[in-house]
């Protein structure tokens, strides 16, 4: 995780080259659409490569450029340290949410994993049935010079 509470940084320098995984990690997270999220194991296994762990990992060392917060955990629950981020960025898209409970540390909301849950296809531009992370070539130019969360650099 950053050093910024939790949040995903960039890699430590701009002129740096990703792994050829983390790169097809960081095309499926900006394939999500708005609203949307897939889970550490979804990223997976529609990459057919990897597991949540590895995901994790590459979320949080190369993420702070792309839309981190639509790549979650299977319970709903936000990323740690950065939940009133990640909170913003689920209500700014209209992603759905479940109301914690009055028994709920901290009475943070959850992502409504039936609902949001994206499944790579349905919801795709223009309603073509793109996969996720199908190189447009305007989405790794969106990329480049992307502000990172808690970092400085971008994955392209």
């Amino acid at each position: 995780m950053g050093k910024t509470g939790g949040a995903p940084e960039g890699p430590p320098g701009d002129a740096e080259e990703l792994p050829a995984y983390a790169e097809r990690v960081l095309d499926v997270a900006d394939a999500i659409p708005p609203g949307r999220v897939m889970t550490y194991g979804d990223v997976a296994e529609w990459l057919d490569e990897g597991g949540p762990r590895q995901v994790g990992r590459v979320m949080a060392l190369y993420g702070g450029a792309a839309p981190w917060w639509r790549v979650v955990r299977a319970d709903g629950t936000l990323l740690p340290g950065a939940e009133l981020r990640a909170l913003a960025h689920y209500r700014e898209e209209g992603t759905p949410l479940r109301q914690a409970g009055p028994a709920s540390e901290g009475h943070v909301p959850r992502i409504d994993m039936r609902r949001a849950r994206w499944d790579g296809v349905t919801g795709t531009d223009a309603g073509t049935g793109a996969r996720a992370g199908a190189d447009t070539g305007a989405d790794a130019a969106g990329r480049a010079g992307g502000a990172a969360v808690g970092g400085a650099g971008t994955h392209t």
